[in-house]
């Protein structure tokens, strides 16, 4: 993204009550470094979603970018495929996101048919769609609203469409999901982020992102509807899948 961003900061000074996270606009102001020091393969994630969609998406198919953010997603598709290729319909709860993402997708792409609103997308009235993209999305919803819509998504797709579902990881083996933690933390040390900074940011993210193992949500997809998902990507406690609508 070429929008100015600042170094993520948040919690970097101690704080006497560590609030809940939330996508206000301190986050909009340093997520492109949040993001990139944070989730590891965020970017080998994003890269190969123009890959996926130049084999799956019937051209001129419309396509979903839901929890968009800053429009990473959108930018990436954009950057990959031609104006004509398809259609997209970006979305996000938090309105600081939607205001950045709106200036930041009409000045990096400005010829593809894109458009951003603010919504749930639990409630969200969805049009047949070849593409939907769950980018570190349904770790956000109650883990009792994730299977419903994933169902209203699977019965949106059109017939040969795909889902990308990524997300944050949970390991069922308590010592390799330890492991897989403890490595993940490493991550964010070798990124410049100190100790304060990840203690007070897992205490902010406590309740707010709640995530699944890989078995849960296969099976998840499964009884939405979807025959078939995989595991495409996998790096520590981050993981994509992608889930497949029949032709």
């Amino acid at each position: 993204m070429s929008d100015a961003s600042y170094r993520d900061a948040i919690f970097s000074t101690p704080l006497d009550r560590v609030a809940r996270f939330s996508f206000d606009e301190r986050v909009v102001a340093c997520f492109p470094d949040m993001i990139r020091r944070s989730v590891p393969g965020y970017g080998q994630i994003l890269g190969m979603l123009g890959l996926i969609a130049g084999r799956h998406l019937r051209h001129g198919a419309h396509v979903y970018d839901l929890g968009c953010s800053l429009g990473a997603a959108s930018l990436a598709l954009a950057g990959q495929l031609p104006a004509d290729a398809f259609r997209l319909t970006a979305v996000d709860i938090s309105p600081a996101m939607v205001a950045r993402a709106r200036e930041t997708l009409a000045a990096e792409c400005p010829k593809h048919p894109i458009e951003v609103i603010e919504g749930d997308i639990r409630t969200l009235d969805y049009q047949p769609s070849g593409m939907v993209i769950l980018n570190f999305t349904l770790q956000f919803l109650p883990p009792e609203d994730r299977e419903s819509l994933l169902a209203r998504l699977y019965a949106a797709l059109e017939p040969g469409g795909v889902l990308i579902l990524s997300e944050k990881m949970i390991d069922p083996d308590e010592r390799d999901n330890a492991w897989r933690v403890e490595r993940y933390h490493d991550f964010k040390r070798a990124n410049g982020y100190s100790e304060l900074e990840i203690s007070q940011k897992r205490t902010a993210l406590e309740n707010v992102l709640v995530p699944d193992t890989l078995e849960a949500h296969h099976a998840r997809l499964a009884r939405a509807g979807f025959p078939r998902s995989l595991t495409w990507f996998q790096y520590l406690n981050f993981a994509s899948l992608i889930a497949f609508k029949e032709a």
